[in-house]
């Protein structure tokens, strides 16, 4: 990435971890460049990251390798179809639009290589997971320009149809909500169990990123984690039990089956 000049369309939060993220890579500011229509927004961006922040999308992308498209959904077909008389043939579009297809993307900007990405907020702390899909005329270079960018906040995979995207929605992008959802769950828990509050959220969260942190440094799955605390007879055992007589897993499948369902829902929204 250090010899690939790369302008981001939209400075929100976003792109700013991404931005972050390559400059604490090594990538030089003069080869990032990035564009907002506010002027506060630029002035920070700018004062964080020293790179040049442009309040016009034509200027930011003019000699870019790479353009990443990080403008909120809703405003993607606007800013693109603005944007299209601007672009050169060889330039990637990456673009971090949650819900937004290929196809859309082709239909508002024109034939070009086009990278779908789907990170999630820990990508705040480059603690991100993301998900990529590249199209046919993504060229083997340009894929790795693309994991290189997302993986300045984080991990990167990529999925070979674009339907899986959903997937990659329902499991990482919409995730962390999930896992807070749950810490909120056992912080009360643990409150009507008689712990004061302050008590019963530190350990649930540090328990939590305990857990979390031995699961990515293991070579063995989930599930035989989860045995190894299971003593038979003991304490976790009950607490497993209770959950699986209430369906957790079942539950766990149809929440994310919904989150998969509407992504693909919203994608043909924002299609139109």
């Amino acid at each position: 990435m250090s010899k690939t000049r790369i302008a981001f369309i939209g400075a929100g939060n976003m792109a700013a971890s991404l931005i972050g993220g390559l400059r604490a890579q090594g990538v030089e500011a003069s080869s990032i460049c990035a564009s907002a229509p506010g002027a506060e927004t630029r002035e920070r961006v700018t004062t964080e990251h020293g790179i040049e922040v442009f309040a016009d999308n034509a200027q930011a992308v003019k000699g870019a390798d790479v353009v990443v498209l990080a403008v909120k959904p809703q405003m993607m077909k606007t800013v693109a179809q603005a944007l299209k008389p601007s672009l050169e043939t060889h330039q990637l579009i990456v673009s971090v639009a949650a819900g937004v297809t290929c196809a859309s993307l082709t239909d508002w900007l024109g034939e070009r290589p086009v990278v779908r990405c789907m990170p999630n907020t820990p990508s705040l702390l480059r603690q991100g997971a993301s998900g990529l899909y590249a199209t046919d005329k993504v060229t083997a270079a340009q894929r790795e320009q693309a994991e290189q960018l997302a993986s300045a906040v984080g991990i990167a995979v990529w999925v070979e149809q674009e339907q899986q995207m959903n997937a990659v929605t329902a499991v990482s992008g919409s995730g962390p909500a999930y896992f807070f959802l749950m810490m909120e769950a056992m912080t009360a828990a643990g409150v009507k169990l008689g712990l004061p509050e302050d008590i019963a959220k530190k350990l649930t969260l540090q328990t939590a990123l305990g857990a979390a942190l031995i699961a990515t440094g293991s070579e063995v799955d989930a599930a035989e984690l989860r045995r190894r605390v299971s003593s038979p007879g003991g304490t976790t055992e009950a607490a497993i039990k209770a959950f699986q007589a209430g369906h957790f897993e079942a539950l766990v499948e149809t929440a994310l089956s919904a989150a998969d369902h509407r992504s693909a829902e919203l994608a043909e929204q924002l299609g139109k």
